[in-house]
């Protein structure tokens, strides 16, 4: 089921697989609170903390888009 190019990338796709559940529960979470008449508001901070963590964590491997741009310019500088 996974692939096998070392323990790493099984790690992420795992991590990404609990990560992704968590986040759509998080999000439901506050947008249920959010649609009752007297939402507890620690709930709602709570699930918005929740799922911007896991935003985070699933969006910081991802590169610039100026990253290679920038590496160019330095070797250029050079």
């Amino acid at each position: 089921m996974f692939l096998t190019f070392g323990k790493s990338l099984n790690l992420k796709i795992e991590m990404k697989k609990l990560y992704i559940p968590i986040m759509i529960l998080a999000g439901g979470a506050a947008l249920y609170e959010q649609s009752k008449a007297t939402p507890n508001i620690y709930i709602m901070v709570g699930a918005i903390i929740i799922f911007m963590y896991g935003m985070m964590r699933l969006t910081a491997k991802v590169p610039s888009k100026n990253e290679e741009n920038i590496e160019e310019d330095d070797n250029d500088r050079r």
